[in-house]
């Protein structure tokens, strides 16, 4: 099974529709998507109808990404942090809600260490998650001390590991994380660290070194969906069919290697 993140670029209001743009992903082959769940990064409000969009167009909701403008924040004793706690915990009702059997969260970089109120927020975020039937999935960017904290202090059935490749590259390449979580594993990101960003391109257009990365995850067992989160921002001259045509042929590569 392959699947793509919702919000690949092609404009910074998202210039094709999103029932559209569903339906251009299904087009072009993929079984299922990830969807942004935040009016931010030009999404607007209104985001929530795309799951029932997303499920006309005969797509799979593999998982929601929940927002990340106020993630470090966490831990702050204001309202700020709980205002983070709010929109996690929306995020997990959203889930129950629309049927999306997972929500991919980040935790704060290590550069601000989440304490006994930041645990105490992911605590209710967990329990009320477990309530629901929802997975939790942590995932890795430059937050590797804070993520290894809660994993190894959370010992839950529905809270896990999304593990996103580019981040883990660049940011914490001496890490094996599969080998650490890999048994916790419920999501992953896949994209390429090339480009103008140096994240978020299509695989095999970097610099990582695919067959060893995806070995891992096949020793991990791990049986969803061969998921892509790029962005457009290098391809600007393809047209969005012809991006999601190349997406879909580089994620059945990728699928193939856990075969």
């Amino acid at each position: 099974m392959t699947g793509i993140y919702d919000c690949f670029g092609y404009g910074t209001g998202y210039d094709v529709p999103f029932r559209e743009r569903y339906k251009l992903i299904k087009d072009a082959g993929f079984d299922c998507v990830m969807l942004w769940w935040s009016s931010r990064f030009g999404r607007g409000e209104g985001y929530e109808k795309d799951a029932d969009m997303a499920l006309d167009a005969g797509l799979y909701i593999e998982n929601m990404h929940a927002p990340v403008h106020e993630q470090n924040d966490l831990s702050l004793d204001n309202e700020q942090g709980d205002h983070v706690l709010h929109d996690y915990l929306k995020c997990v009702g959203d889930c129950h809600k629309h049927h999306i059997p997972t929500v991919v969260i980040h935790l704060p970089d290590d550069t601000f260490p989440i304490n006994k109120i930041g645990n105490g927020r992911l605590d209710r975020i967990i329990d009320r998650a477990g309530e629901l039937g929802v997975n939790v999935a942590f995932e890795n960017l430059r937050n590797i001390h804070n993520l290894s904290s809660v994993l190894d202090r959370v010992n839950c059935s529905h809270v896990g590991f999304c593990y996103d490749s580019c981040h883990h590259i660049n940011h914490a390449p001496h890490t094996d994380l599969p080998a650490l979580y890999g048994n916790r594993l419920k999501a992953i990101h896949l994209h390429d660290n090339g480009g103008s960003h140096d994240q978020h391109q299509l695989p095999f257009d970097g610099r990582i070194d695919w067959p060893i990365v995806m070995e891992k995850i096949k020793k991990t067992g791990y049986t969803g969906a061969v998921t892509l989160e790029p962005m457009n921002w290098d391809y600007t001259d393809m047209d969005i069919t012809g991006f999601l045509r190349q997406a879909y042929e580089k994620a059945i590569k990728l699928e193939k290697m856990l075969l």
